[in-house]
């Protein structure tokens, strides 16, 4: 009988460990993680969406997210270039395209690099009339 609650109970601990969230919980629980700084938990998070929620509502931004957070707070580019370029190969039409694309292009960049600070710049220049 002890041997068979031991079973039991192994049993139910592999089930509950093996149960996936759905994927609106995944998405809460990234935006939480994100929201609180902890960017390796809204990775997995986002990378959960990624992976099993492919036609999920949620599955576009958590591609463009995990781009976000790879080039920006955890500073991996080789990372944050690889999700960016699947979000853009998998949604060339969604309203963040532009975006990832332009992420793309600029990453790793310095900002007096970026195009939009160069013409900023150079709108802002003022010649002082020679006395």
């Amino acid at each position: 009988m002890k041997y068979l609650l031991s079973l039991t109970a192994l049993a139910l601990i592999i089930f509950a460990c093996s149960s996936k969230l759905t994927e609106q919980e995944y998405y809460n629980k990234a935006k939480e993680a994100y929201s609180a700084q902890k960017f390796d938990i809204a990775v997995n998070n986002f990378k959960a969406i990624a992976e099993n929620y492919q036609q999920g509502k949620h599955h576009s931004e958590s591609l463009f997210m995990l781009g976000f957070i790879y080039a920006n707070d955890l500073k991996n580019l080789d990372e944050a270039k690889k999700y960016y370029t699947e979000f853009v190969t998998k949604y060339p039409k969604h309203d963040l395209a532009d975006d990832a694309k332009y992420e793309i292009e600029t990453l790793g960049k310095d900002i007096n690099e970026l195009p939009i600070f160069q013409n900023a710049t150079a709108d802002s220049v003022v010649e002082t009339p020679a006395n």
